[in-house]
Order: C-alpha cells, then structure tokens, then sequence
C-alpha cells in the first residue's frame, strides 16, 4: 500500500518578505557585544584611575587581601551587566546594524586594553 503525502507551502509575494519573517531580531547579539566592550572600556578607565589616584585606590579596595583590583573587577562586572540588561531591554525586537556595533566593540575594547598597561597609566599619572 502507498501513501500519498501533500505538502502545502505558503507563498509569499516577495523572497525578501520570508527572510524578514525568518531573521530573529539582532538587538539582543548586538546588547551584549556592546556590553563587553562597554565592561572592557571601564576596566581601563578603573584601572588608571586607581594607578594616578590614591583615593581612587582606596575608594575600591573592597578586600585588603586583594587590594582595590577588588573593587575595579567588581565595578568592571556592574557595568557591563547592568549596560547588558539595559541594552538587552531596548533593543529587544531592534535590529541595529551588527558591524557598527562590532566596530564601536572593537574601539572600546582597545582603549580598554590600552587603560591597562602601566606605560600609559604611568604616562597619564606623570
């Protein structure tokens, strides 16, 4: 015995309008890759803060034992959770442009990276 199957398709007037129904919204992706660049970014600035400023330093010792790296990690981890959930909540069901959101990433993460490397706190400290 045979079994005969119909399938039906929906069809739409464009091919375009199926990629759009089929593309999940990128606000999310592009919330937490700013996010990280964001956290990155106060890393750096935490962490020159406290090398030029003694009352910064002591400001964020959280823990004697750890010094204020506590305090700068901690702070680090405030932001970018916090720039994550609200970031996440408005760009929701956005779609904003996952390269130039890639782009300001990269920019934050290296001038973050550069915040962290005693030549130029240092420089910066006089």
């Amino acid at each position: 015995m045979s079994t005969d199957t119909v399938v039906k398709t929906r069809t739409t007037s464009t091919p375009q309008a199926v990629e759009l129904e089929a593309a999940p919204p990128s606000g999310p992706a592009a919330a937490v890759l700013l996010a990280a660049g964001l956290g990155c970014f106060a890393l750096g600035v935490l962490s020159t803060l406290t090398a030029v400023s003694s009352s910064a330093s002591s400001a964020l010792t959280l823990s004697e034992g750890v010094g204020d790296v506590s305090g700068v990690t901690t702070a680090t981890a405030v932001v970018f959770f916090a720039s994550w959930g609200v970031m996440t909540a408005v760009w929701r069901q956005a779609g904003p442009p996952l390269m130039r959101v890639a782009a300001a990433t990269a920019v934050l993460i290296a001038l973050g990276l550069l915040g962290t490397f005693p030549p130029f706190f240092n420089a910066v400290g006089g």
